[in-house]
Protein backbone atom coordinates (compact mmCIF):
# COMPACT_ATOMS: atom_id res chain seq x y z
CA UNK A 1 0.00 0.00 0.00
CA UNK A 2 1.15 3.67 -1.31
CA UNK A 3 0.48 6.50 -0.19
CA UNK A 4 -1.71 7.86 -2.88
CA UNK A 5 -3.95 4.68 -1.46
CA UNK A 6 -4.42 6.62 1.83
CA UNK A 7 -4.54 9.97 0.08
CA UNK A 8 -7.55 12.38 1.35
CA UNK A 9 -8.04 16.22 -0.32
CA UNK A 10 -7.36 17.73 2.83
CA UNK A 11 -7.82 22.31 3.83
CA UNK A 12 -4.83 24.32 3.98
CA UNK A 13 -4.18 27.44 5.61
CA UNK A 14 -1.50 30.06 5.26
CA UNK A 15 0.63 31.45 7.62
CA UNK A 16 -1.03 34.61 7.99
CA UNK A 17 -4.04 33.43 8.36
CA UNK A 18 -5.81 33.91 12.02
CA UNK A 19 -5.37 31.26 14.39
CA UNK A 20 -8.59 31.24 15.71
CA UNK A 21 -10.17 30.55 11.88
CA UNK A 22 -7.76 27.54 11.66
CA UNK A 23 -9.04 26.19 15.21
CA UNK A 24 -12.54 26.40 14.09
CA UNK A 25 -12.05 24.64 10.75
CA UNK A 26 -10.22 21.84 12.97
CA UNK A 27 -12.65 21.43 15.19
CA UNK A 28 -15.54 21.46 12.37
CA UNK A 29 -13.91 19.05 10.32
CA UNK A 30 -12.77 17.10 13.38
CA UNK A 31 -9.30 17.40 11.79
CA UNK A 32 -5.97 16.44 13.81
CA UNK A 33 -4.02 19.32 11.91
CA UNK A 34 -3.89 21.51 8.87
CA UNK A 35 -1.47 22.20 5.90
CA UNK A 36 0.41 25.16 6.52
CA UNK A 37 1.31 26.35 2.70
CA UNK A 38 3.50 29.09 1.15
CA UNK A 39 1.56 31.29 -2.12
CA UNK A 40 2.44 28.34 -4.28
CA UNK A 41 0.76 26.84 -1.96
CA UNK A 42 3.13 24.15 -1.43
CA UNK A 43 3.40 22.99 2.33
CA UNK A 44 5.88 24.76 4.45
CA UNK A 45 4.76 23.46 8.06
CA UNK A 46 1.69 21.14 9.65
CA UNK A 47 -0.37 23.05 12.33
CA UNK A 48 -1.61 20.54 14.53
CA UNK A 49 -4.51 20.97 16.96
CA UNK A 50 -2.05 20.56 20.00
CA UNK A 51 0.05 23.63 18.41
CA UNK A 52 -2.82 25.55 18.79
CA UNK A 53 -4.14 24.85 22.20
CA UNK A 54 -0.35 25.36 23.17
CA UNK A 55 -0.41 28.86 21.71
CA UNK A 56 -4.10 29.31 23.59
CA UNK A 57 -3.05 28.03 26.86
CA UNK A 58 -1.56 30.22 29.03
CA UNK A 59 2.13 29.25 29.93
CA UNK A 60 1.28 29.55 33.88
CA UNK A 61 -1.15 26.50 33.01
CA UNK A 62 0.92 24.49 30.98
CA UNK A 63 4.03 24.86 33.48
CA UNK A 64 1.95 23.60 36.54
CA UNK A 65 -1.17 22.46 35.72
CA UNK A 66 -2.26 22.67 39.24
CA UNK A 67 -2.65 26.61 38.46
CA UNK A 68 -5.37 25.26 35.64
CA UNK A 69 -7.87 23.99 38.33
CA UNK A 70 -7.79 27.08 40.21
CA UNK A 71 -9.21 29.23 37.22
CA UNK A 72 -13.10 29.21 37.69
CA UNK A 73 -15.11 27.21 35.07
CA UNK A 74 -16.43 30.28 32.93
CA UNK A 75 -12.97 31.95 32.33
CA UNK A 76 -11.22 28.26 32.20
CA UNK A 77 -14.10 27.31 29.33
CA UNK A 78 -13.40 30.87 27.27
CA UNK A 79 -9.12 30.21 27.20
CA UNK A 80 -9.37 30.35 23.36
CA UNK A 81 -10.42 33.82 23.30
CA UNK A 82 -6.76 34.45 23.65
CA UNK A 83 -6.17 33.52 20.03
CA UNK A 84 -7.77 36.58 19.15
CA UNK A 85 -5.58 38.64 16.93
CA UNK A 86 -3.32 36.05 16.45
CA UNK A 87 -2.00 34.47 13.31
CA UNK A 88 -1.19 31.02 12.60
CA UNK A 89 2.40 31.85 11.85
CA UNK A 90 2.74 32.32 15.84
CA UNK A 91 1.39 28.66 16.45
CA UNK A 92 4.00 26.62 14.47
CA UNK A 93 7.47 26.50 14.97
CA UNK A 94 9.34 28.94 13.08
CA UNK A 95 11.77 25.80 11.18
CA UNK A 96 10.46 22.80 11.17
CA UNK A 97 13.24 20.07 11.93
CA UNK A 98 12.15 18.17 9.17
CA UNK A 99 8.90 18.82 7.01
CA UNK A 100 6.39 16.02 7.04
CA UNK A 101 6.23 15.72 3.05
CA UNK A 102 6.37 12.76 0.83
CA UNK A 103 5.51 11.41 -2.38
CA UNK A 104 2.27 9.11 -3.67
CA UNK A 105 4.90 6.40 -3.85
CA UNK A 106 5.35 6.16 -0.08
CA UNK A 107 5.02 2.94 1.65
CA UNK A 108 2.97 3.08 4.59
CA UNK A 109 6.16 2.06 6.51
CA UNK A 110 7.56 5.21 5.39
CA UNK A 111 4.99 6.97 6.04
CA UNK A 112 4.47 5.70 9.73
CA UNK A 113 8.48 6.08 10.17
CA UNK A 114 7.99 9.87 8.71
CA UNK A 115 5.12 10.59 11.15
CA UNK A 116 6.92 9.35 14.00
CA UNK A 117 10.04 11.08 13.74
CA UNK A 118 8.39 14.87 13.20
CA UNK A 119 5.59 13.79 16.01
CA UNK A 120 2.90 14.90 13.25
CA UNK A 121 -0.79 13.52 12.85
CA UNK A 122 -0.37 14.03 8.87
CA UNK A 123 1.58 13.87 6.10
CA UNK A 124 1.41 15.87 3.33
CA UNK A 125 1.91 14.58 -0.40
CA UNK A 126 3.62 16.28 -2.98
CA UNK A 127 4.04 15.18 -6.88
CA UNK A 128 5.61 17.77 -9.27
CA UNK A 129 5.13 20.50 -7.10
CA UNK A 130 1.59 20.23 -6.73
CA UNK A 131 0.04 19.31 -3.09
CA UNK A 132 -2.58 16.33 -3.32
CA UNK A 133 -3.73 16.24 -0.12
CA UNK A 134 -2.67 14.22 3.04
CA UNK A 135 -2.39 10.75 4.39
CA UNK A 136 -3.65 11.33 8.54
CA UNK A 137 -2.96 9.27 11.06
CA UNK A 138 -6.12 7.71 11.62
CA UNK A 139 -6.53 6.90 7.64
CA UNK A 140 -2.68 4.90 7.87
CA UNK A 141 -3.96 3.41 11.53
CA UNK A 142 -7.23 1.83 9.78
CA UNK A 143 -5.25 0.28 7.25
CA UNK A 144 -2.96 -1.34 9.19
CA UNK A 145 -4.01 -2.12 12.69
CA UNK A 146 -5.46 -5.85 12.02
CA UNK A 147 -9.19 -6.53 12.28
Amino acid sequence: MRARDLLAAFPTVTADAPVIEAARLLAEQDLPGLIVVDDDGLPVSILAGTQVLALAVPRYCQDDPALARVVDEKHADAFLSSLAGRTVRQAVPPRPRELPVTDPDATVLELAALMARTRTPLVAVVEQGRLLGAVTLQALMDRVVPS
